[in-house]
């Protein structure tokens, strides 16, 4: 008898550890339609998930999988990406248009797998076709495993604020517009906290996001930036915030008055309500260090203190900031960054490199092509932007698709691993490589190859910091500088112990950022920047991870329905 409990006892026992790691599947439907919103004074039709601005959010906890079905209403093809997550050997529910799949048509639905592996914190879902995701995109919060918990104490509440632009014009005309006339997109009109304007705008106060707050009370924040074209700076006025988590990975706290946050990261932040009890602003503003037109404008909530109180008389105080264009204070930011390197949470810092790539990121023009013979950008020109002075081409049919079925003519295998010409990146670049070449090239690696990839920011046209962004894989940030990079000097400053690890980065404005991953992904993935702008134009490429000779480390096969390419 005691030895039939026992067995019993281990049958249940196995039972568990198979749920735990396996973890509990969840099934959404994202309906896309039209819906009207009426914000800064006026009424458009926008293009939302279930009805929403900013859409659903998936709460999951990590090792789950949620099934997303997605119903196009809507008035043209859309895709689907899962920002950040790394989706394990299985590219075809990534999302990307025309590089992973081809848009659902509207009036049809598609469904896609997401395996939440080894991500733990916040990241984002967003639309990846065109400019959609302006008004397509929500949250993903990954709860620590079943059975694990936080690496700081627990917050008493949790909550997400989402940081969006609003445009009065219809996004699809502005870029169709710009790529028509080669000039540049249209700025927004306003930022938004989960959807509201704030004080700031007109016909908004009355629907400017709040937040209720116990005095006393430790919070997390979980700060997803979703705008198009901006980065920016946060923060709680006369609160200090802890930064715990960038892109679902820990962090070493990090206390801060603000944080910099480009489009496509996340930040977690732990903030305690310890203030005297009022009203207190919490702000996102712009951080620009270029010379192109933006929206320099500035989104409020307002982190309200629960209890009996009578207001203070004075204005609402709102968070200091860094200049707009304070590009030291933010490579300070970004260097002092660190992987909270625990046992529960290590950091596997990759050291035996086995592929070595330096990449130029550059705004660039081409030849106008308007009938006219004149465009809008320099000097009658249209405005480009490239990697290694190539300008990519987004095919008419999808890459993975290509690379998958042997089609030829989609894609070429010969993206180089350095620029073709060498010069003073960073300084008096006169007309070098002021024209880029045009193309779909990818670059391929063995799976397992040890990558160093080192982005160097380029003066071409105008100088300026970029949002540099990865599909399918997270990586270590071990070193950032500033001007050209030195193969030899440069490495010696790098940290291999506790690099943060990420999935967007802020690359410095004339500067140079390395990072390192282990190709161990099969399959195809986008790399680009997360500047909307900069990606039109160009500024992206795809890595191409080929199999590793054993079913656990193939591409999974394609599901039975994939959208069709027409």
């Amino acid at each position: 008898m005691i030895l039939e409990n026992h067995n019993l006892l281990l049958i249940i026992f196995g039972f568990l550890v198979i749920c735990k790691s396996q973890g509990n599947v969840h099934y959404y439907d994202f309906v896309l339609k039209e819906k009207n919103f009426t914000k800064l004074c006026s009424t458009k039709s926008i293009l939302t998930v279930n009805d929403s601005f900013p859409g659903p959010t998936i709460r999951v906890h990590k090792g789950d999988t949620a099934f997303v079905t997605v119903h196009n209403q809507g008035r043209y093809g859309v895709t689907i990406h899962w920002h950040g997550v790394r989706q394990p050997r299985d590219p075809w529910s990534d999302g990307p248009e025309n590089i992973t799949q081809c848009p659902i048509p509207p009036g049809t639905r598609f469904t896609q797998k997401v395996a939440f592996t080894a991500e733990e914190g916040t990241l984002l879902w967003h639309a990846h076709s065109s400019w959609t995701r302006a008004t397509v995109h929500g949250a993903i919060v990954i709860l620590p495993a079943n059975g694990t918990s936080y690496p700081f104490p627990e917050p008493y509440r949790q909550e997400t604020l989402i940081i969006g632009e609003w445009y009065k014009r219809d996004v699809m005309q502005i870029i169709n517009s710009a790529l028509a006339n080669g000039g540049e997109p249209n700025a927004s009109d306003a930022y938004t906290i989960n959807g509201q304007p704030g004080d700031f705008y007109n016909c908004s106060r009355e629907t400017t996001y709040r937040f209720l707050v116990d005095y006393g009370k430790t919070y997390l924040f979980r700060i997803i930036n979703a705008a198009m074209n901006e980065e920016l700076f946060f923060g709680v006025a006369n609160h200090n915030l802890t930064l715990v988590g960038i892109d679902a990975s820990y962090t070493k706290p990090l206390n801060t008055n603000f944080i910099m946050i480009t489009p496509g990261q996340t930040m977690d932040l732990l903030v305690t309500a310890n203030q005297p009890k009022g009203l207190y602003y919490i702000a996102a503003s712009t951080f620009y260090d270029g010379t192109a037109t933006y929206d320099n404008s500035t989104t409020t909530a307002i982190l309200q203190y629960s209890g009996n109180y009578t207001p203070s008389s004075s204005s609402i105080p709102l968070p200091r900031f860094p200049a707009v264009n304070d590009s030291g204070t933010v490579f300070n930011f970004t260097k002092s960054l660190r992987n909270l390197a625990s046992h529960d949470h290590p950091a596997d810092v990759p050291t035996n490199v086995t592929r070595k790539i330096y990449m130029t990121v550059s705004m660039n023009e081409l030849p106008c092509q308007n009938p006219n013979g004149s465009c809008s950008g320099p000097n009658g020109t249209r405005l480009a932007s490239s990697l290694n002075n190539i300008s990519f081409q987004i095919p008419q049919i999808d890459i993975l698709q290509a690379y998958y079925g042997n089609i030829s003519g989609v894609f070429s295998k010969d993206f180089p691993d350095q620029p073709h010409f060498f010069f003073n990146f960073t300084g008096d670049t006169g007309n070098n490589t002021l024209i880029p070449s045009t193309g779909t090239r990818v670059l391929m690696f063995d799976y397992n190859e040890v990558v160093e990839l080192v982005w160097q920011g380029t003066s071409i046209i105008t100088a300026e910091n970029h949002a540099m962004h990865l599909h399918g894989f997270s990586f270590f940030v071990v070193g950032v500088g500033a001007g050209n990079f030195n193969n030899v000097t440069d490495p010696k400053s790098y940290n291999l112990i506790d690099p943060p690890e990420v999935n967007t980065i802020g690359l410095p404005k004339n500067g140079w950022l390395a990072v390192r991953f282990v190709a161990n992904n099969p399959g195809v993935w986008f790399m680009h920047c997360h500047l909307e702008r900069h990606s039109s134009w160009g500024m992206d490429t795809v890595l191409i991870v080929r199999d590793g000779g054993t079913t656990q480390t193939s591409m999974v096969p394609p599901p039975k329905y994939m959208p069709p390419c027409s």
